[in-house]
């Protein structure tokens, strides 16, 4: 079994929460785009997330603690909010 807990996780979560909740909208997606398409506006943050990894198995027990980067992503369409789209580590 494998999983993984973060620290922090409030302030993580403060950090996302403010990513998609953007005041700022440059106009993006107001652009007239080919049919079929979409023209969205696009947020993102770049945070470091830290934690522990713990992998189990038939008696063996792995605690290893890290530290890496990710980038959130929020996307917003012509009308509504940014919605958080994917995230990635950057490690």
């Amino acid at each position: 079994m494998i999983s993984a807990s973060i620290d922090e996780v409030s302030l993580l979560t403060d950090l996302v929460e403010k990513l998609a909740h953007r005041r700022i909208e440059l106009g993006y997606s107001r652009e007239l785009v080919p049919p079929d398409w979409k023209a969205i506006e696009t947020s993102s943050l770049e945070a470091f997330v830290s934690g522990n990894l713990n992998v189990s198995g038939e008696g063996d027990c792995i605690n290893t603690p890290f530290v890496t980067c990710f980038l959130f992503t929020c996307i917003k369409a012509k009308k509504g909010e940014y919605s958080l789209s994917w995230s990635s580590s950057l490690s």
